[in-house]
């Protein structure tokens, strides 16, 4: 049998492959791991996972039929766990992103009960960025 570790990847099928790379680069601090431009393959470091952009207009994207569009998404959410969380320095490190954040609230996750924070990517994919579990007293 086997046990499950950790999300490896997700991949997100986009319309706009700078505009993405920049938001998940340059806000989020992801590093462009790995590119197979023949096929449309853009790998971002995230943490241990990778977060993949397959362009909906080469190879590995039009294997997914339409663009994501207002009708529907790919996915309803990512979910990245970072440290530190301190709400107020993120919801200003967005805010001079031009990055509307969502309030701060207490969600279930991988390690339990503890804050995080929605915020969207450019073509409307939902972010959420996880904290540590609230300890119990």
């Amino acid at each position: 049998m086997f046990r499950i570790i950790q999300i490896d990847h997700v991949v997100l099928r986009v319309k706009n492959l700078q505009l993405m790379l920049e938001f998940y680069q340059q806000v989020l601090g992801c590093s462009l791991e790995r590119e197979e431009t023949d096929l449309g393959l853009y790998q971002l470091r995230a943490g241990t996972s990778l977060i993949d952009l397959v362009p909906v207009d080469q190879a590995l994207g039009q294997q997914g039929g339409k663009a994501p569009g207002l009708e529907g998404h790919n996915m309803d959410h990512l979910c990245l766990r970072i440290e530190p969380f301190e709400p107020k320095a993120l919801q200003l490190y967005f805010q001079g992103k031009g990055v509307t954040t969502g309030p701060v609230e207490s969600r279930y996750g991988a390690e339990g009960q503890g804050p995080s924070i929605y915020i969207q990517d450019p073509e409307g994919n939902t972010v959420e960025i996880k904290g540590p579990p609230t300890l119990l007293t």
